[in-house]
């Protein structure tokens, strides 16, 4: 609950320690539970702080769940931190299906649609995309040439402000300007030309992938990426493909054509795959892949949007610099607009299982039968061992902007970030980097790292990506937009070049987590139209970084 004056709040009534929604002085007066209790630290806003003494070895609760440890005696009134707690987290078995949940009224959404591109497997893109990717890194460079050649000829090239800013320091320089007049001289903003007008009106941009794998590492790690390239050319949100493969290494154009064909069996889209190898020259490599390209790109031009309904939406939940109101404020409204999305028939994909530690019992029991929980709570256990065995484990997935503001152990991190997936059944379990095949909550088996997960939630079907974030961060996706939703007004109103939405306003009280969700899937329906471009897709914000399968938190 929260309290009328918004200083504190107490997510669940068992916890032991309060949030700080504002900055708290030491000697601050907390009327709680029919008592007052003195501060005996500050607390900084997003911080905790306890409500009865703790002794050393004591459990410290948040969201209704074991977060930490005492390490020390913490009387009551402490702020806790590093230096007083440790991360802990319950144990967990195999439980029983606790499955019925309460739906939300969808009764305003249930004849919404909106305007996407429908494909012939029944899905339906958000966005139209034309792929070109390599199968090795040894091709990295070719896609550089293809991607200089197209670009600007065809209207997708994004002119840089930064260039005239570049030429007018040169000015100075050359004008006998010293470092110091340089520097003391105003910020240049240059207003951005905004270059040719797009040739192909349907297709929303082609897009240039690079990676560092391939080849020279296992097996896995190459068929592992030719299953999320096979994600990526079989997702809604691409109409077609340009593959370029040096011809000897590990990731075999073979093996690509197998992962598409597992990911859809009637594939037809317009796919060009090109050995160097084969060809001879690079001439006449690139030759080939400009003219077939080209051509693919006309046929693709031919789609236009059609009605569809939310229930072909696929939202993709993620979070990045994180921080203590994240799982207060953003991450339980998407959990809300996930719960709408699944009582009204799609998809959400909820991943980064470092950043699931401590809430696997309350999951593994929702899962909608004993083999899909079983297969969660191992891919839990395996990932946290191999982690462990390198040195590392869950507990050190918070990184240092994340304890600053009150992320302190990676089980408050968790309980917080497992907010974005509701309170629904969870009808899969995916390993990376498998594809969605059933609508409702599934879990997908990612790192933490913000674009690792990212990347492979669209290899998995997301056609929409929401993204909170209490720092701010500007990660984006090549083919898939990422909607950017704030935990707090401050970095909302600090970054609004890569921000979308603002949930400062739950913490704040002048807004509830079911009317920022209803806010936000509006904003969601206008994005999958293509009647609003969010902040990621206008600044070419195009992250792309297969998991190398090891240990990544």
């Amino acid at each position: 609950m929260q309290n009328s004056l918004q200083t504190f709040m107490q997510i669940h009534r068992d916890d032991n320690v309060l949030v700080a929604l504002t900055d708290l002085k030491k000697g601050t007066a907390i009327s709680f539970g029919g008592s007052d209790l003195y501060l005996i630290t500050n607390v900084p806003a997003k911080h905790k702080f306890t409500i009865r003494d703790l002794q050393c070895g004591d459990a410290v609760y948040m969201y209704g769940v074991l977060v930490g440890l005492a390490t020390e005696v913490i009387p009551r009134g402490t702020a806790i931190t590093t230096g007083n707690i440790k991360h802990a987290a319950n144990g967990f078995r195999l439980g029983e299906r606790h499955l019925s949940w309460q739906k939300p009224d969808v009764s305003a959404w249930i004849s919404r649609t909106f305007m996407g591109y429908i494909r012939d497997d029944g899905a339906v893109g958000t966005a139209n995309y034309w792929l070109v990717v390599p199968l090795v890194f040894c091709e990295n460079r070719n896609v550089k040439v293809l991607s200089d050649a197209f670009l600007d000829q065809l209207g997708y090239s994004r002119p840089s402000a930064y260039v005239a800013d570049v030429q007018q320091l040169i000015d100075f320089y050359r004008a006998g300007y010293t470092p110091e007049q340089i520097l003391e001289t105003a910020p240049i903003f240059t207003e951005q030309n905004h270059g040719r007008p797009r040739l192909f009106q349907n297709v929303d941009g082609i897009k240039f992938l690079t990676h560092e794998l391939g080849c020279g590492g296992t097996r896995l790690d190459s068929d592992a990426l030719c299953g999320l390239l096979a994600g990526y050319i079989t997702h809604p949100n691409v109409a077609g493909a340009t593959v370029l493969s040096l011809g000897c290494q590990h990731a075999q154009a073979d093996i690509l054509k197998r992962e598409i064909s597992k990911r859809d069996r009637n594939f037809n889209k317009p796919l060009v795959i090109l050995e160097q190898q084969n060809e001879g020259t690079e001439k006449r490599l690139l030759k080939k892949a400009t003219v077939q390209t080209f051509v693919g790109l006309m046929q693709v031009n031919l789609t236009s949007r059609s009605p569809a309904p939310l229930s072909k939406l696929c939202i993709g939940l993620e979070c990045g610099a994180s921080d203590g109101f994240s799982g207060i404020s953003a991450n339980p409204a998407l959990g809300y607009v996930s719960d709408i999305i699944v009582a009204l028939g799609g998809s959400v994909i909820l991943a980064e299982f470092p950043e699931l530690c401590g809430v696997e019992q309350n999951l593994s029991d929702r899962c909608i039968n004993n083999e899909i929980a079983e297969r969660f709570m191992n891919l839990m256990t395996i990932y946290n061992r191999k982690a462990e065995e390198s040195g590392s484990g869950f507990h050190a997935n918070p990184s240092p902007g994340n304890i600053r503001d009150g992320l302190i152990t990676d089980a408050i991190k968790s309980a917080g970030a497992a907010k974005k997936g509701g309170i629904s059944p969870v009808v899969d379990v995916l390993d990376y980097p498998g594809k969605v095949k059933e609508p409702g909550l599934n879990l997908l088996c990612t790192p933490g790292n913000d674009v690792e997960s990212t990347t492979a939630e669209v290899a998995a079907g997301a056609n929409i990506v929401l993204f909170t974030t209490g720092l701010g961060t500007p990660t984006g996706n090549p083919v898939t937009p990422v909607i950017k939703l704030s935990t707090n007004t401050a970095t909302f109103r600090k970054m609004p070049d890569i921000i979308d939405i603002n949930c400062g306003t739950i913490i704040e009280g002048t807004e509830t987590i079911e009317q920022s969700a209803e806010r936000i899937l509006e904003y969601i329906i206008q994005v999958a139209s293509g009647d609003i471009q969010p902040k990621a897709v206008l600044l070419g914000q195009d992250d792309f970084i297969p998991w190398k399968r090891g240990v990544s938190l």
